[in-house]
Protein backbone atom coordinates (compact mmCIF):
# COMPACT_ATOMS: atom_id res chain seq x y z
CA UNK A 1 0.00 0.00 0.00
CA UNK A 2 1.08 3.66 -1.15
CA UNK A 3 -0.30 6.60 -1.15
CA UNK A 4 0.62 8.80 -4.44
CA UNK A 5 -0.38 12.58 -5.33
CA UNK A 6 -0.02 14.14 -8.55
CA UNK A 7 -1.29 18.11 -9.43
CA UNK A 8 -0.70 21.00 -11.72
CA UNK A 9 -0.66 24.38 -10.93
CA UNK A 10 0.04 27.86 -12.04
CA UNK A 11 2.52 28.55 -9.41
CA UNK A 12 5.48 26.18 -7.73
CA UNK A 13 4.37 23.08 -6.26
CA UNK A 14 7.30 21.71 -4.91
CA UNK A 15 5.70 22.59 -0.74
CA UNK A 16 2.18 21.55 -2.08
CA UNK A 17 3.60 17.87 -2.66
CA UNK A 18 5.76 17.62 0.51
CA UNK A 19 2.61 18.74 2.27
CA UNK A 20 0.10 16.18 0.58
CA UNK A 21 2.84 13.45 1.05
CA UNK A 22 2.52 14.75 5.28
CA UNK A 23 -0.95 13.79 4.73
CA UNK A 24 -0.74 10.69 2.73
CA UNK A 25 2.42 9.58 5.54
CA UNK A 26 0.08 6.77 7.05
CA UNK A 27 -0.02 5.09 3.85
CA UNK A 28 3.43 4.63 3.87
CA UNK A 29 6.61 4.83 6.01
CA UNK A 30 9.28 3.12 3.70
CA UNK A 31 10.51 5.84 1.40
CA UNK A 32 9.02 9.02 -0.26
CA UNK A 33 9.62 10.98 -3.46
CA UNK A 34 9.32 14.04 -5.58
CA UNK A 35 9.58 14.94 -9.02
CA UNK A 36 8.41 18.41 -10.41
CA UNK A 37 8.25 19.60 -14.34
CA UNK A 38 9.26 22.71 -15.37
CA UNK A 39 8.28 23.02 -19.07
CA UNK A 40 10.24 19.80 -20.75
CA UNK A 41 12.78 19.51 -17.59
CA UNK A 42 12.41 17.39 -15.38
CA UNK A 43 13.69 17.47 -11.27
CA UNK A 44 13.14 14.35 -8.80
CA UNK A 45 14.57 13.65 -5.10
CA UNK A 46 13.76 10.10 -3.76
CA UNK A 47 15.06 8.45 -0.68
CA UNK A 48 14.39 5.96 2.31
CA UNK A 49 12.77 7.63 5.21
CA UNK A 50 9.79 9.56 6.37
CA UNK A 51 8.44 12.40 4.39
CA UNK A 52 9.78 14.95 6.80
CA UNK A 53 13.66 13.10 6.58
CA UNK A 54 13.59 12.78 2.72
CA UNK A 55 13.38 16.54 1.99
CA UNK A 56 15.42 19.60 3.30
CA UNK A 57 15.37 22.51 2.24
CA UNK A 58 18.36 22.28 -0.82
CA UNK A 59 16.58 19.60 -1.56
CA UNK A 60 12.79 21.46 -1.92
CA UNK A 61 14.17 24.18 -3.68
CA UNK A 62 15.53 22.46 -6.59
CA UNK A 63 12.03 20.81 -7.77
CA UNK A 64 10.89 23.92 -9.61
CA UNK A 65 8.09 23.70 -11.81
CA UNK A 66 4.22 24.35 -11.63
CA UNK A 67 3.47 20.32 -12.10
CA UNK A 68 4.25 17.59 -10.16
CA UNK A 69 4.23 13.74 -9.10
CA UNK A 70 4.98 12.44 -5.32
CA UNK A 71 4.83 8.97 -3.87
CA UNK A 72 4.79 7.44 0.12
CA UNK A 73 6.00 3.84 -0.64
CA UNK A 74 5.15 0.91 1.44
CA UNK A 75 6.98 -2.45 1.11
CA UNK A 76 5.25 -5.60 -0.50
CA UNK A 77 8.06 -7.67 -1.38
CA UNK A 78 10.78 -7.23 1.07
CA UNK A 79 12.26 -4.37 -0.54
CA UNK A 80 12.56 -1.96 2.19
CA UNK A 81 16.32 -1.53 2.48
CA UNK A 82 16.54 -0.49 -1.06
CA UNK A 83 16.75 2.90 -1.99
CA UNK A 84 16.77 1.74 -6.05
CA UNK A 85 13.01 1.04 -5.10
CA UNK A 86 11.79 4.36 -4.25
CA UNK A 87 9.44 5.92 -6.52
CA UNK A 88 8.92 7.88 -8.65
CA UNK A 89 10.78 6.14 -11.69
CA UNK A 90 11.49 7.79 -15.12
CA UNK A 91 12.24 6.35 -18.70
CA UNK A 92 13.34 9.17 -21.40
CA UNK A 93 11.70 7.81 -24.63
CA UNK A 94 8.97 8.25 -25.48
CA UNK A 95 8.85 12.32 -24.70
CA UNK A 96 9.87 11.56 -20.99
CA UNK A 97 7.73 10.27 -18.92
CA UNK A 98 8.03 10.02 -15.03
CA UNK A 99 5.92 7.70 -13.04
CA UNK A 100 4.34 6.90 -9.99
CA UNK A 101 1.68 4.33 -8.55
CA UNK A 102 -0.27 2.34 -5.76
CA UNK A 103 -0.99 -1.31 -6.33
CA UNK A 104 0.97 -4.29 -7.28
CA UNK A 105 0.99 -5.77 -10.97
CA UNK A 106 0.35 -9.54 -10.68
CA UNK A 107 1.80 -10.40 -14.45
CA UNK A 108 4.49 -8.43 -13.79
CA UNK A 109 7.18 -11.68 -14.27
CA UNK A 110 5.77 -12.39 -17.57
CA UNK A 111 5.68 -8.49 -18.61
CA UNK A 112 9.35 -7.99 -17.71
CA UNK A 113 9.93 -11.21 -20.18
CA UNK A 114 7.80 -9.19 -22.90
CA UNK A 115 9.63 -6.01 -22.30
CA UNK A 116 12.89 -7.42 -22.88
CA UNK A 117 12.23 -9.69 -25.72
CA UNK A 118 9.82 -7.69 -27.86
CA UNK A 119 9.40 -4.42 -26.76
CA UNK A 120 13.66 -4.17 -26.42
CA UNK A 121 12.95 -2.21 -23.21
CA UNK A 122 15.29 -2.36 -20.18
CA UNK A 123 14.15 -3.25 -16.39
CA UNK A 124 16.69 -1.93 -14.23
CA UNK A 125 15.04 -2.61 -10.41
CA UNK A 126 12.86 -5.59 -9.29
CA UNK A 127 9.82 -2.58 -8.80
CA UNK A 128 6.82 -3.31 -10.55
CA UNK A 129 6.67 0.54 -10.91
CA UNK A 130 10.02 0.12 -13.43
CA UNK A 131 7.40 -2.54 -15.43
CA UNK A 132 4.39 -0.19 -15.60
CA UNK A 133 6.26 2.80 -16.76
CA UNK A 134 7.78 0.96 -19.39
CA UNK A 135 4.18 -0.87 -20.70
CA UNK A 136 2.88 2.99 -20.68
CA UNK A 137 6.09 4.35 -22.82
CA UNK A 138 5.75 1.60 -25.04
CA UNK A 139 1.79 2.05 -25.43
CA UNK A 140 2.28 5.83 -26.35
CA UNK A 141 4.94 5.01 -28.92
CA UNK A 142 2.57 2.83 -30.92
CA UNK A 143 0.25 5.63 -30.54
CA UNK A 144 2.77 8.45 -32.19
CA UNK A 145 4.25 6.69 -34.68
CA UNK A 146 2.78 8.73 -36.91
CA UNK A 147 0.42 10.91 -34.90
CA UNK A 148 1.05 14.12 -32.79
CA UNK A 149 0.69 13.55 -28.83
CA UNK A 150 -3.21 14.42 -27.27
CA UNK A 151 -5.17 13.47 -25.03
CA UNK A 152 -6.83 11.12 -27.29
CA UNK A 153 -3.33 9.43 -28.25
CA UNK A 154 -2.96 9.07 -24.21
CA UNK A 155 -6.33 7.46 -23.37
CA UNK A 156 -5.78 5.01 -26.61
CA UNK A 157 -2.25 4.21 -24.74
CA UNK A 158 -3.44 3.88 -21.05
CA UNK A 159 -6.28 1.53 -22.90
CA UNK A 160 -3.45 -0.73 -24.02
CA UNK A 161 -1.56 -0.21 -20.77
CA UNK A 162 -5.17 -1.93 -19.41
CA UNK A 163 -5.10 -4.88 -21.84
CA UNK A 164 -1.83 -5.94 -20.96
CA UNK A 165 -1.10 -5.73 -17.13
CA UNK A 166 -2.72 -7.65 -14.03
CA UNK A 167 -3.30 -6.77 -11.01
CA UNK A 168 -3.70 -3.26 -8.87
CA UNK A 169 -3.03 0.19 -9.90
CA UNK A 170 -3.64 3.92 -9.23
CA UNK A 171 -1.14 6.00 -11.48
CA UNK A 172 -0.11 9.13 -11.48
CA UNK A 173 2.51 10.34 -14.30
CA UNK A 174 3.86 13.30 -15.32
CA UNK A 175 4.86 13.40 -19.83
CA UNK A 176 7.61 16.59 -20.54
CA UNK A 177 6.17 19.52 -21.84
CA UNK A 178 2.23 18.28 -21.61
CA UNK A 179 0.94 17.34 -18.44
CA UNK A 180 -0.41 15.08 -15.62
CA UNK A 181 -1.89 11.90 -17.30
CA UNK A 182 -4.00 9.30 -14.34
CA UNK A 183 -5.58 6.45 -14.49
CA UNK A 184 -7.13 3.68 -12.02
CA UNK A 185 -7.08 -0.27 -13.04
CA UNK A 186 -10.67 -1.62 -14.12
CA UNK A 187 -11.51 -3.02 -10.44
CA UNK A 188 -10.84 0.08 -9.13
CA UNK A 189 -9.31 -1.86 -6.60
CA UNK A 190 -6.89 0.82 -5.04
CA UNK A 191 -7.98 4.63 -4.58
CA UNK A 192 -7.72 7.92 -6.71
CA UNK A 193 -9.72 10.91 -6.04
CA UNK A 194 -10.03 14.59 -7.94
CA UNK A 195 -9.66 18.33 -6.36
CA UNK A 196 -9.92 21.42 -7.71
CA UNK A 197 -9.40 24.79 -7.30
CA UNK A 198 -10.48 28.04 -9.11
CA UNK A 199 -7.95 30.95 -9.01
CA UNK A 200 -7.66 34.22 -10.93
CA UNK A 201 -5.71 32.27 -13.37
CA UNK A 202 -7.74 29.49 -14.26
CA UNK A 203 -8.55 25.95 -12.35
CA UNK A 204 -5.79 24.18 -10.50
CA UNK A 205 -6.12 20.66 -10.27
CA UNK A 206 -5.02 17.84 -8.09
CA UNK A 207 -5.34 13.88 -7.91
CA UNK A 208 -4.62 11.88 -4.71
CA UNK A 209 -4.83 8.49 -3.26
CA UNK A 210 -7.16 9.71 -0.61
CA UNK A 211 -9.87 13.14 -0.21
CA UNK A 212 -7.93 14.00 3.08
CA UNK A 213 -4.94 14.94 0.67
CA UNK A 214 -7.29 17.12 -1.84
CA UNK A 215 -9.00 19.03 1.43
CA UNK A 216 -6.22 19.25 3.38
CA UNK A 217 -4.86 21.59 1.50
CA UNK A 218 -7.77 23.87 0.06
CA UNK A 219 -8.83 21.73 -2.92
CA UNK A 220 -12.86 20.86 -3.11
CA UNK A 221 -13.54 17.23 -3.69
CA UNK A 222 -14.48 16.60 -6.91
CA UNK A 223 -15.05 12.63 -7.35
CA UNK A 224 -13.09 9.75 -7.66
CA UNK A 225 -11.56 8.43 -10.73
CA UNK A 226 -13.59 5.68 -12.11
CA UNK A 227 -11.94 1.97 -12.60
CA UNK A 228 -10.63 1.96 -15.59
CA UNK A 229 -11.01 5.84 -16.07
CA UNK A 230 -7.58 8.15 -17.13
CA UNK A 231 -7.78 11.80 -16.81
CA UNK A 232 -5.47 14.26 -18.27
CA UNK A 233 -4.46 18.07 -17.28
CA UNK A 234 -2.53 19.58 -19.44
CA UNK A 235 0.16 22.49 -18.35
CA UNK A 236 -2.89 25.32 -18.84
CA UNK A 237 -5.21 23.39 -16.39
CA UNK A 238 -7.53 22.25 -19.30
CA UNK A 239 -9.07 18.75 -17.74
CA UNK A 240 -9.78 15.79 -20.28
CA UNK A 241 -11.49 12.37 -19.11
CA UNK A 242 -11.97 9.11 -20.61
CA UNK A 243 -13.48 5.80 -19.82
CA UNK A 244 -10.50 3.34 -21.24
CA UNK A 245 -12.05 0.29 -20.35
CA UNK A 246 -16.06 -0.34 -21.62
CA UNK A 247 -17.03 -3.19 -18.59
CA UNK A 248 -15.06 -1.95 -16.07
CA UNK A 249 -16.71 -2.50 -12.46
CA UNK A 250 -16.17 -0.56 -9.22
CA UNK A 251 -14.22 -3.28 -6.68
CA UNK A 252 -12.68 -1.51 -4.02
CA UNK A 253 -10.14 -2.91 -1.66
CA UNK A 254 -12.31 -3.57 1.63
CA UNK A 255 -9.09 -3.40 3.64
CA UNK A 256 -8.81 0.12 3.05
CA UNK A 257 -12.23 0.79 4.81
CA UNK A 258 -10.75 -1.60 7.79
CA UNK A 259 -7.61 -0.52 8.37
CA UNK A 260 -5.55 1.67 5.53
CA UNK A 261 -7.26 4.99 5.28
CA UNK A 262 -7.52 7.31 7.16
CA UNK A 263 -11.20 8.01 8.93
CA UNK A 264 -11.50 11.30 7.81
CA UNK A 265 -11.03 10.55 3.88
CA UNK A 266 -14.34 9.39 1.98
CA UNK A 267 -13.37 6.85 -0.82
CA UNK A 268 -15.67 5.92 -3.38
CA UNK A 269 -18.69 7.74 -2.19
CA UNK A 270 -18.13 6.28 1.36
CA UNK A 271 -16.93 7.91 4.67
CA UNK A 272 -14.23 5.99 5.90
CA UNK A 273 -15.07 7.01 9.94
CA UNK A 274 -18.76 5.96 8.87
CA UNK A 275 -17.66 2.60 7.79
CA UNK A 276 -16.10 1.71 10.81
CA UNK A 277 -18.54 3.07 13.15
CA UNK A 278 -21.25 0.35 10.93
CA UNK A 279 -18.61 -2.46 11.30
CA UNK A 280 -19.13 -1.95 15.00
CA UNK A 281 -22.97 -2.18 15.17
CA UNK A 282 -22.34 -5.73 13.32
CA UNK A 283 -19.79 -6.54 15.66
CA UNK A 284 -22.16 -5.84 18.69
CA UNK A 285 -24.45 -8.02 17.81
CA UNK A 286 -22.27 -10.54 17.50
CA UNK A 287 -20.83 -10.06 20.44
CA UNK A 288 -24.21 -9.93 22.14
CA UNK A 289 -25.05 -13.66 20.37
CA UNK A 290 -21.48 -15.05 21.46
CA UNK A 291 -20.97 -13.91 24.68
CA UNK A 292 -22.67 -12.65 28.27
CA UNK A 293 -22.45 -8.83 27.82
CA UNK A 294 -23.37 -8.82 31.83
CA UNK A 295 -20.03 -9.92 32.72
CA UNK A 296 -18.38 -7.17 30.80
CA UNK A 297 -16.99 -4.04 32.62
CA UNK A 298 -15.50 -2.05 30.01
CA UNK A 299 -15.01 -1.68 26.33
CA UNK A 300 -11.55 -0.33 25.15
CA UNK A 301 -10.17 -0.06 21.21
CA UNK A 302 -6.59 -0.12 20.25
CA UNK A 303 -5.71 2.99 19.24
CA UNK A 304 -6.25 4.42 16.28
CA UNK A 305 -8.11 2.83 13.87
CA UNK A 306 -10.44 0.52 15.96
CA UNK A 307 -11.97 3.63 18.32
CA UNK A 308 -14.94 4.66 15.98
CA UNK A 309 -16.17 0.36 16.31
CA UNK A 310 -15.26 0.15 19.60
CA UNK A 311 -17.21 3.16 20.64
CA UNK A 312 -20.16 1.82 18.86
CA UNK A 313 -19.82 -1.61 20.39
CA UNK A 314 -19.77 0.43 23.51
CA UNK A 315 -23.06 2.27 22.23
CA UNK A 316 -24.90 -1.20 21.20
CA UNK A 317 -24.26 -2.84 24.33
CA UNK A 318 -25.12 -0.48 26.63
CA UNK A 319 -21.13 -0.76 28.34
CA UNK A 320 -18.96 1.96 29.46
CA UNK A 321 -16.13 2.66 27.17
CA UNK A 322 -12.51 3.51 28.32
CA UNK A 323 -8.98 4.34 26.64
CA UNK A 324 -7.19 2.17 28.64
CA UNK A 325 -3.90 2.24 25.82
CA UNK A 326 -2.52 5.11 24.81
CA UNK A 327 -0.65 5.02 21.65
CA UNK A 328 3.31 6.59 21.69
CA UNK A 329 2.78 8.85 18.29
CA UNK A 330 6.66 8.42 17.59
CA UNK A 331 6.83 5.05 16.92
CA UNK A 332 5.74 3.83 12.85
CA UNK A 333 2.76 1.52 12.67
CA UNK A 334 3.63 -2.12 13.78
CA UNK A 335 1.55 -3.49 10.62
CA UNK A 336 3.85 -2.13 7.78
CA UNK A 337 7.23 -2.60 9.47
CA UNK A 338 9.62 -4.74 7.97
CA UNK A 339 10.63 -7.69 9.87
CA UNK A 340 8.70 -9.93 12.48
CA UNK A 341 11.32 -9.43 15.10
CA UNK A 342 10.91 -5.40 14.68
CA UNK A 343 7.60 -5.43 15.01
CA UNK A 344 6.94 -7.66 17.80
CA UNK A 345 9.78 -5.48 19.77
CA UNK A 346 7.94 -2.72 18.80
CA UNK A 347 4.73 -2.95 19.85
CA UNK A 348 5.18 -2.21 23.60
CA UNK A 349 7.13 0.36 22.79
CA UNK A 350 3.94 1.88 20.77
CA UNK A 351 1.42 1.13 23.18
CA UNK A 352 1.26 1.26 26.91
CA UNK A 353 -1.62 -0.16 29.57
CA UNK A 354 -2.76 2.20 31.89
CA UNK A 355 -3.14 -0.26 35.06
CA UNK A 356 -6.25 1.65 36.99
CA UNK A 357 -8.73 0.89 33.91
CA UNK A 358 -7.62 -2.66 33.87
CA UNK A 359 -7.14 -3.79 37.21
CA UNK A 360 -9.93 -6.63 38.50
CA UNK A 361 -12.47 -5.74 35.14
CA UNK A 362 -13.30 -8.33 32.80
CA UNK A 363 -12.10 -5.86 29.81
CA UNK A 364 -13.77 -6.09 25.73
CA UNK A 365 -10.41 -5.31 23.78
CA UNK A 366 -11.66 -4.41 20.46
CA UNK A 367 -9.00 -3.96 17.06
CA UNK A 368 -9.60 -3.30 13.68
CA UNK A 369 -8.42 -6.95 12.20
CA UNK A 370 -6.06 -9.57 13.49
CA UNK A 371 -3.65 -10.26 10.43
CA UNK A 372 0.04 -12.38 12.15
CA UNK A 373 -1.25 -12.58 15.77
CA UNK A 374 1.98 -10.86 17.24
CA UNK A 375 0.33 -7.59 18.42
CA UNK A 376 -2.83 -9.03 19.62
CA UNK A 377 -0.84 -11.46 22.17
CA UNK A 378 1.05 -8.50 23.58
CA UNK A 379 -1.76 -6.39 24.16
CA UNK A 380 -3.71 -9.39 26.12
CA UNK A 381 -0.67 -10.27 27.97
CA UNK A 382 -0.39 -6.34 28.90
CA UNK A 383 -4.07 -6.46 29.55
CA UNK A 384 -3.46 -9.23 32.55
CA UNK A 385 -0.16 -7.99 33.48
CA UNK A 386 -1.81 -4.62 34.31
CA UNK A 387 -4.76 -6.28 36.25
CA UNK A 388 -7.32 -7.55 34.17
CA UNK A 389 -9.44 -10.81 35.65
CA UNK A 390 -10.86 -11.83 32.14
CA UNK A 391 -9.89 -10.17 28.72
CA UNK A 392 -12.16 -11.08 25.53
CA UNK A 393 -10.40 -9.89 22.25
CA UNK A 394 -12.91 -8.65 19.27
CA UNK A 395 -12.17 -8.04 15.96
CA UNK A 396 -14.01 -5.68 13.55
CA UNK A 397 -12.92 -7.51 10.78
CA UNK A 398 -13.16 -11.53 9.42
CA UNK A 399 -10.06 -13.65 9.85
CA UNK A 400 -7.48 -12.97 7.57
CA UNK A 401 -7.21 -16.55 5.98
CA UNK A 402 -5.42 -15.74 2.59
CA UNK A 403 -2.13 -14.02 1.14
CA UNK A 404 -2.95 -10.31 -0.26
CA UNK A 405 -1.59 -10.39 -3.79
CA UNK A 406 -2.93 -6.57 -4.54
CA UNK A 407 -0.49 -4.25 -2.69
CA UNK A 408 -1.17 -5.46 0.94
CA UNK A 409 2.18 -6.61 2.80
CA UNK A 410 0.68 -9.90 4.21
CA UNK A 411 1.40 -12.12 0.83
CA UNK A 412 2.96 -15.09 2.89
CA UNK A 413 0.51 -17.94 3.91
CA UNK A 414 2.58 -19.09 6.96
CA UNK A 415 2.56 -15.05 8.35
CA UNK A 416 -1.02 -15.54 8.51
CA UNK A 417 -2.63 -16.45 12.37
CA UNK A 418 -5.95 -17.22 10.36
CA UNK A 419 -4.86 -19.39 8.19
CA UNK A 420 -5.35 -23.21 8.38
CA UNK A 421 -6.40 -22.80 11.85
CA UNK A 422 -9.65 -22.48 13.48
CA UNK A 423 -11.25 -19.18 15.75
CA UNK A 424 -10.51 -21.78 19.28
CA UNK A 425 -6.97 -22.31 17.87
CA UNK A 426 -6.09 -18.69 16.86
CA UNK A 427 -7.98 -17.68 20.62
CA UNK A 428 -5.61 -19.81 22.32
CA UNK A 429 -2.71 -18.87 20.56
CA UNK A 430 -3.50 -14.77 21.18
CA UNK A 431 -3.85 -16.06 24.82
CA UNK A 432 -7.69 -14.30 25.50
CA UNK A 433 -10.31 -15.76 27.44
CA UNK A 434 -12.37 -15.74 24.33
CA UNK A 435 -12.34 -14.36 20.55
CA UNK A 436 -14.83 -13.25 18.55
CA UNK A 437 -14.48 -12.41 14.76
CA UNK A 438 -16.82 -9.93 12.19
CA UNK A 439 -18.56 -11.89 9.51
CA UNK A 440 -17.59 -11.47 6.27
CA UNK A 441 -20.62 -10.75 5.27
CA UNK A 442 -21.49 -8.21 7.77
CA UNK A 443 -18.34 -6.30 6.87
CA UNK A 444 -19.06 -6.16 3.05
CA UNK A 445 -22.78 -4.94 4.09
CA UNK A 446 -20.86 -2.16 6.14
CA UNK A 447 -19.76 -0.71 3.79
CA UNK A 448 -23.08 -1.21 1.42
CA UNK A 449 -25.18 0.73 4.08
CA UNK A 450 -22.97 3.53 2.94
CA UNK A 451 -22.80 3.30 -0.40
CA UNK A 452 -25.55 0.72 -2.01
CA UNK A 453 -24.10 1.86 -5.06
CA UNK A 454 -21.01 -0.55 -4.14
CA UNK A 455 -21.71 -4.30 -4.84
CA UNK A 456 -18.63 -5.71 -5.52
CA UNK A 457 -15.25 -6.10 -2.93
CA UNK A 458 -11.91 -7.04 -3.73
CA UNK A 459 -11.77 -8.71 0.07
CA UNK A 460 -9.09 -11.90 -1.19
CA UNK A 461 -7.76 -11.89 2.64
CA UNK A 462 -10.58 -12.86 3.98
CA UNK A 463 -12.84 -14.36 0.96
CA UNK A 464 -10.03 -15.89 -1.11
CA UNK A 465 -11.98 -14.79 -4.09
CA UNK A 466 -8.48 -13.20 -6.19
CA UNK A 467 -10.91 -10.66 -9.15
CA UNK A 468 -8.68 -10.53 -11.63
CA UNK A 469 -8.68 -14.35 -12.25
CA UNK A 470 -4.91 -15.12 -12.55
CA UNK A 471 -4.14 -15.81 -9.08
CA UNK A 472 -3.66 -20.10 -8.30
CA UNK A 473 -2.17 -22.07 -5.97
CA UNK A 474 1.00 -22.26 -7.89
CA UNK A 475 0.94 -18.01 -8.17
CA UNK A 476 1.20 -18.20 -4.40
CA UNK A 477 4.09 -21.00 -3.62
CA UNK A 478 6.13 -18.88 -6.02
CA UNK A 479 5.42 -15.31 -4.41
CA UNK A 480 6.09 -17.26 -1.08
CA UNK A 481 9.39 -18.53 -1.69
CA UNK A 482 10.36 -15.13 -3.58
CA UNK A 483 9.30 -13.95 -0.50
CA UNK A 484 11.43 -15.85 1.64
CA UNK A 485 14.43 -15.76 -0.44
CA UNK A 486 14.50 -11.86 0.10
CA UNK A 487 13.81 -12.30 3.90
CA UNK A 488 16.94 -14.94 4.18
CA UNK A 489 19.30 -12.43 1.97
CA UNK A 490 18.14 -9.43 4.28
CA UNK A 491 18.73 -11.49 7.58
CA UNK A 492 22.24 -12.49 6.30
CA UNK A 493 23.13 -9.00 5.15
CA UNK A 494 21.87 -7.91 8.65
CA UNK A 495 24.00 -10.74 10.42
CA UNK A 496 26.79 -9.81 8.37
CA UNK A 497 26.52 -6.03 9.43
CA UNK A 498 26.21 -7.18 13.30
CA UNK A 499 29.26 -9.28 12.43
CA UNK A 500 31.38 -6.17 11.03
CA UNK A 501 29.95 -4.12 13.98
CA UNK A 502 31.29 -6.83 16.96
CA UNK A 503 34.69 -6.79 14.78
CA UNK A 504 35.25 -3.30 14.61
CA UNK A 505 34.00 -2.99 18.91
CA UNK A 506 36.40 -5.69 19.53
CA UNK A 507 39.52 -4.37 17.40
CA UNK A 508 38.95 -0.59 19.19
CA UNK A 509 38.65 -2.55 22.58
CA UNK A 510 42.26 -4.18 21.54
CA UNK A 511 43.81 -1.01 20.67
CA UNK A 512 42.38 0.55 24.19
Amino acid sequence: MCGVVGTVSHSPVNQLLYDALLLLQHRGQDAAGIATMNGNSFTMHKANGLVRDVFRTRNMRSLVGNAGIGQVRYPTAGSASSEEEAQPFYVSAPYGIILAHNGNLTNAPSLRVEMAYRDRRHINTSSDTEVLLNVLADELQKETNSAALDETAMFNAVTGVTSRVKGSYAVVSLIAGYGLLAFRDPFGIRPLCIGRIDTPQGPEWMVASESVALEGLGFTFVRDVHPGEAIYVDLDGNFYSRQCVPNAVLTPCIFEYVYMARPDSTIDGVTVYNVRMRMGDYLAEKIRKETNVDEIDVVMPIPDSSRPAAMQVAKKLGIDYREGFFKNRYIGRTFIMPGQAVRKKSVRQKLNAMRIEFKDKTVLIVDDSIVRGTTSFEIVQMARESGAKKVIFASAAPPVRFPNVYGIDMPTRSELVAYGRTDAEINKMIGADQLIYQSVEDMKQAVRDINPNIQQFEASCFDGNYITGDINDSYLDALEAQRNSTAAKADRQRDSSDFARSQLHLHLATED
